[in-house]
Order: structure tokens, then sequence, then C-alpha cells
């Protein structure tokens, strides 16, 4: 029966929707993050609505992605901080709001990206001072460290939390 815990643990991952990580692939990764672009929408033309499940922040992610590193053809390292970011934001609009759709937004303009969240809840998020050894906690923590600057704006209903990154200009 060794065999059994093997297939168990290939299986599992699939009941989750994710490939295995031997399956995981720069190649393939490319192809999801195009596949969210055709299914949810380009959140530089609008608002995406996403709705409020962790596998969202997976979601956002990608379309990041797509947008950061094709679409606007900026910097590995300035992708994966947006990916980085954009997955923390969603991540508390996921676990705090008790919003059933969020929205997804991307600005750029001269010397700037902008990614936006918005969530119909008014409650503010809170920077919270982060130890070493934290295991949570840590997502306002990280944009204010590697965003040039984040705010929250208050809606009639609800908040819009973004940050925003310089772009050094070629």
């Amino acid at each position: 029966m060794g065999g059994m815990a093997g297939l168990e643990g290939m299986e599992q991952p699939r009941r989750h929707g994710s490939a295995t990580a031997a399956r995981w692939t720069p190649a393939v990764e490319d192809e999801r993050a195009l596949k969210a672009l055709e299914l949810f929408g380009n959140p530089t033309e609008g608002e995406v609505p996403l709705p409020s499940r962790p596998e969202s922040a997976a979601t956002a992610r990608r379309l990041t992605q797509v947008v950061v590193l094709r679409h606007w053809g900026l910097s590995p390292k300035m992708t994966e901080d947006a990916v980085l970011l954009v997955s923390e934001l969603v991540g508390n609009a996921v676990r705090h709001t008790g919003a059933r759709v969020f929205g997804l937004r991307m600005r750029r303009r001269r010397g700037w990206i902008r990614i936006e969240v918005r969530d119909p809840s008014r409650g503010l998020p809170c920077l919270m001072p982060v130890q070493e050894m934290d295991v949570s906690g840590r997502g306002l923590f990280l944009v204010d460290k590697l965003s040039d600057r984040w705010g929250v704006d208050l809606l009639p209903r609800g908040k819009t939390t973004w940050f925003e990154m310089r772009v050094v200009e070629r």
C-alpha cells in the first residue's frame, strides 16, 4: 500500500485546483496569467470584480504579472514586488471585510504604477508593528516597505486600499 500514499500526495493539490510542484513551469504560469486576463478582464481598462475567496489572491497575482511584466514591460523585480503586494491587499480584503466581491484596478502614469483593491467595508486597515517571529499581520508592513506610497480612500460605500510604485523610465 506504499503506492497509495504517493497517489494521495499527488491528488491532494488537484483538489485545491493547482498543479503539482513538478508540473509548474514559467510557461504554464504565463498561460494561467493570460487565461485569468481572458476570464476576468483587464484591470487597466476598468475595475475587475473578483469573488471574495482565498483563490482570488492567485488570480490577482496572475493579473498583476501579465499587466506589469507583459503589458507595461516593467522589470522582473518590480513585477515580483507588485505581485506580492497585490496578494497582500487581496488577502486582507478576503479575510477582513466580509465582502462577497472586491474590485481590482491597475493604473499607470508617467513615472508611477498604482494598484487598487476596492471593497464594501469602511473598516480601515491598520499598520501594526511586526516582530521577527510573527507569522501573520505582515501584509501592510510589506506594502509599507516595498511600495513608494500607499493609502486608503474612503468611499460612500466602502474603501479603496492602494499602493504606488515609482517606475524608472528608460
